[in-house]
């Protein structure tokens, strides 16, 4: 009987673009969708690894669409920080409808629905096997989410960045318009900023090459393939410093 593989990282944050909660609507919150993503962070959560999230807030607001229709670019950021503390506690509750122990954090603190972002108590919750789900950006205009998750991802000394997407990895064009789009199976920092490949912003990239963070990009809809990534199975791309 072959053992089962053990999993490639002990530490890693998943972030999740708000879109990615909407299943197949068109705004707000779909909450099979939410439950299907929560299983799969307990599968990851169920070989031992400790987990913490990053989810944007896309599907309730945006805060660089609002700014490009004449709002002011900070308030409307604010706004988007605010959209992802919903979407925080949506997954909270979804992951606790099936037994998995979580936290949300805030960057804005909100004492009536979440804890304040304490790196620390961060990390013991993590040490104690509980999910931690960041929320509010930074806490900061003119930063993505990405950016909060490469940031967040570094200070919790994460052994990756798992970014779940809407295809199986890092695409030359969106392949779901581009038949013909080239993947990569691996790739650097520096060709992730060069080729302008969008699956991350510059200065999440740049931060996650400034602390040697891997970023795992891999199709968050695909059911199980997060633990199957864990693994080293699937299909995803792996960003790093240097390919071997």
């Amino acid at each position: 009987m072959t053992a089962a593989k053990p999993p490639a990282y002990k530490r890693v944050l998943l972030k999740v673009s708000g879109e990615a909660l909407m299943g197949e609507r068109e705004y707000g919150l779909d909450t099979a969708t939410c439950r299907r993503i929560a299983e799969d962070v307990k599968g990851v959560v169920d070989l031992g690894v400790q987990v913490c999230l990053v989810i944007g807030g896309g599907n309730i607001f945006r805060g660089v669409s609002a700014a490009a229709a004449g709002m002011d670019r900070a308030q409307a950021d604010y706004m988007g920080m605010l959209a992802t503390v919903m979407n925080a506690l949506a997954m909270q509750s979804a992951l606790e409808s099936i037994g998995v122990v979580t936290r949300v954090q805030s960057a804005i603190p909100m004492a009536s629905v979440c804890e304040p972002y304490i790196r620390r108590r961060a990390e013991r919750h993590m040490e104690k096997g509980r999910v931690v789900i960041f929320a509010a950006g930074t806490g900061n205009p003119f930063f993505t989410t990405d950016t909060a998750a490469a940031l967040r991802a570094a200070e919790m000394r994460c052994d990756a960045l798992f970014k779940g997407t809407q295809v199986d990895g890092v695409y030359s064009a969106d392949p779901r318009k581009n038949p013909r789009a080239e993947r990569y199976e691996r790739l650097t920092y520096l060709d992730m900023l060069a080729r302008d490949l969008q699956v991350m912003d510059a200065a999440a990239i740049s931060l996650a090459r400034e602390n040697r963070l891997p970023i795992v990009v891999f199709n968050i809809h695909e059911p199980g393939a997060f633990t199957a990534v864990m693994k080293g199975e699937g299909r995803f791309t792996t960003v790093v410093e240097q390919i071997q």
